[in-house]
């Protein structure tokens, strides 16, 4: 891939107003959500959708979320049911992503579904990805803005150290609110938990009356996030200690102090929102990783899921 220049836009009109304009013309942006930084593309655009491939390094195989404005933009692309209108009800716009049976005619590029009959799609809460989809007037494919399988970018800086030269722009917002992508759900059968992230299980079950499935962990891949390795860093991660060894780093929680505290007061909600920033901050020394333990609770799961898939083999 031949390098470009990769311009640093403001989060004002006229920066959203360059970056509608780039997608558009079929360039790749990168701009925050509430979850993490998305990199968008066109999803018409089979031209477009193949940057992202490139850029990232990602399998084609891996599906891309769907990015739009309102449930009822959604309802374009995807065949809707009354659990689907729950769930939008509930945590739309926000860090939820439901995968739903493709609608006939929905002119989205088969490289975004990986060819599947399904689509994954969110409604981002976040104020300038709700400027730019509506700027844009269109649906945008978003996976994260980072190399596959590497540490996901919570800040523009985070994505320029993985994409400069390989996309058109980043929309600079500042750091992402939450940091933890979306929990996604498949709406396919029985409601089924495909990844923990920014909504909670509880929180999910709390609204559909019943308790969600869980995916096979041979299941085909329908969404992203399900890969065994990904949010990786370059050094090896040990979990679930209580202090480093010589010559690690340490990512410490509560009363297990490290190098760098998730959250000393034990706030989940602060440790998502720190968690890949401070990977990324660990990372830039080739010094291994100790982690301290995470509680599994809330938002507790989506860390833990994130640290093990970081922690696989690769």
């Amino acid at each position: 891939m031949q390098d470009i220049k990769t311009q640093r836009l403001d989060a004002t009109d006229d920066g959203i107003s360059q970056a509608a304009t780039l997608l558009s013309s079929g360039a790749l942006v990168a701009f925050p959500t509430e979850t993490v930084y998305g990199l968008g593309a066109d999803a018409r655009n089979s031209l477009a959708v193949a940057k992202v491939f490139e850029a990232k390094g990602r399998p084609h195989f891996n599906p891309l979320i769907v990015h739009v404005g309102s449930a009822d933009e959604a309802k374009r692309f995807v065949i809707w049911s009354n659990k689907a209108q729950l769930l939008a009800d509930a945590f739309w716009p926000g860090p939820l992503t439901l995968v739903l049976p493709l609608k006939a005619g929905h002119e989205l590029s088969p490289l975004v579904t990986a060819d599947l009959p399904t689509l994954a799609i969110r409604v981002p809460a976040q104020a300038s990805a709700q400027a730019i989809l509506s700027a844009f007037d269109g649906p945008i494919a978003a996976p994260s803005a980072n190399p596959s399988g590497r540490i996901s970018p919570t800040t523009c800086a985070h994505v320029i150290a993985g994409l400069e030269g390989k996309i058109a722009a980043v929309l600079d917002n500042g750091p992402c609110e939450i940091g933890l992508e979306s929990s996604i759900v498949s709406l396919l059968a029985n409601p089924t938990l495909l990844r923990e992230g920014g909504v909670t299980s509880e929180q999910i079950n709390h609204v559909l009356g019943a308790p969600l499935e869980t995916a096979l962990k041979d299941e085909i891949v329908s969404a992203p996030g399900q890969l065994a390795s990904h949010y990786a860093p370059s050094a090896p991660l040990r979990l679930n200690v209580t202090s480093a060894l010589p010559g690690e780093k340490m990512l410490g929680f509560g009363d297990i102090d490290g190098d760098f505290n998730l959250s000393p007061s034990g706030n989940l909600a602060q440790a998502a929102a720190r968690l890949f920033d401070y990977l990324h901050q660990l990372d830039s020394t080739p010094q291994p990783i100790a982690v301290a333990p995470i509680p599994s609770s809330g938002l507790g799961r989506a860390i833990n899921d994130r640290l093990a898939r970081a922690a696989a083999p690769r």
